[in-house]
């Protein structure tokens, strides 16, 4: 675990780092439940494009969301190197489809900018911050915003 910044005090969070493509995502990793190799989700009818369908998890139903569809890339094939993050958004747990984890940082707070201006609204609503670190652009998700909470009834 890499810590990156001012890291004595609450200034300082955990992230988990992941990947879409070449780009690098992080969330925090206090909403992470759990990682998990990717199993095929069931389809439902109906859904939205990004909802890859569900799965079982301890005889819970758990929506699997292709992250990389939920932010507009091209859907993704998954195959045995993705991994589902299950995470906690609000009252329900999901599970996001990702290429792989990469790491586990702790980033002080002087390290995350404001998303810029110059970015769309759209990616603005999904990302909190950006992390400048060690040559690397990562950008901080806001998990409330995948699952806003009309789709999040829908799933």
């Amino acid at each position: 675990m890499a810590e990156i910044g001012k890291t004595d005090g609450a200034a300082a969070r955990e992230m988990l780092t992941f990947l879409i493509g070449a780009q690098e995502f992080c969330i925090d990793v206090m909403s992470v439940r759990e990682i998990r190799v990717w199993t095929p989700a069931t389809p439902v009818a109906h859904a939205p494009s990004f909802l890859c369908g569900v799965i079982n998890l301890r005889g819970s139903v758990l929506p699997i969301i292709d992250f990389a569809a939920r932010l507009g890339y091209p859907p993704t094939k998954p195959s045995t190197r993705h991994a589902i993050l299950v995470v906690q958004v609000r009252n329900q747990s999901i599970g996001l489809l990702v290429e792989g984890v990469t790491e586990i940082l702790t980033i002080g707070a002087d390290f995350i900018q404001p998303t810029p201006e110059a970015a769309s609204q759209a990616a603005k609503d999904f990302v909190s911050g950006i992390v400048a670190i060690q040559g690397r652009m990562i950008s901080l998700i806001a998990l409330e915003a995948i699952l806003p909470p009309s789709e999040q009834e829908a799933a």
